[in-house]
């Protein structure tokens, strides 16, 4: 089974680009469905190689692998909301 370790960057590097005020505001929507879609892609490689792992159809490398990319996907994925949630609260705090 093959995984793509380099998911995990471009999904940060996708949400730098989202995040960024100076990005093309056309381009933000698409940009949140392929970081969505890289997520989820992602994640079902990460839980593929965890089962093939324990079925003995994978070596231990390409579990760990795996495991490591999805990591750092959720660890972005989190990072991504706790900028969202707070954008939110900056929001609520202004004046009408």
């Amino acid at each position: 089974m093959e995984t793509n370790p380099h998911i995990a960057s471009q999904l940060y590097t996708n949400a730098q680009n989202i995040a960024r005020p100076d990005g093309a505001p056309n381009r933000g929507d698409s940009l949140f469905a392929e970081m969505a879609n890289d997520f989820m892609a992602t994640m079902q490689a990460g839980e593929s190689a965890a089962i093939a792992g324990m079925t003995g159809k994978a070596d231990a490398q390409t579990v760990v692998e795996a495991l490591a990319a999805s990591e750092i996907a959720i660890q972005t994925a989190v990072s991504v909301r706790d900028r969202v949630v707070e954008a939110y609260q900056e929001i609520l705090r202004m004046p009408v």
